[in-house]
């Protein structure tokens, strides 16, 4: 039991570092295609990640709060999600999740919403 408990958390290590480069390596584009980022651990080249980064709600911009004042229609928060598979030997996988908002210049050539839904902030 203790090495099975060794390899879940050599998976949730990859699958965290797996986060890490998604950060470090992403580029966060509103409305491009998803962007995966794969590698063997340095350290433990049995032990793998994928990470994966989504545009949320398309890549349509969430416009600022009212507080935000003077800058409204100038900046926007475009949202991602990044989901991270680590793999370790013994099929041993964990999944790790993480949003990213990133605040950008309004571009009014990124559409709203594709759903209908409200693209403002509450």
């Amino acid at each position: 039991m203790t090495g099975n408990e060794q390899f879940r958390a050599n998976a949730f290590t990859a699958a965290e570092a797996g986060i890490e480069q998604g950060l470090v390596q992403g580029t966060f584009v509103p409305g491009a295609a998803n962007q995966t980022i794969s590698a063997a651990m340095v350290n433990a080249p049995l032990d793998l990640y994928t990470a994966v980064i989504t545009p949320i709600l398309g890549g349509a911009p969430q416009n600022p709060p009212l507080s935000f004042g003077a800058s409204i229609g100038k900046i926007s928060s475009y949202q991602f999600e990044i989901t991270s598979t680590g793999k370790s030997v013994r099929s041993a996988q964990a999944v790790n999740l993480q949003g990213v908002a990133v605040i950008a210049p309004y571009d009014p050539s990124i559409p709203p919403d594709p759903l209908g839904a409200t693209t403002q902030l509450n």
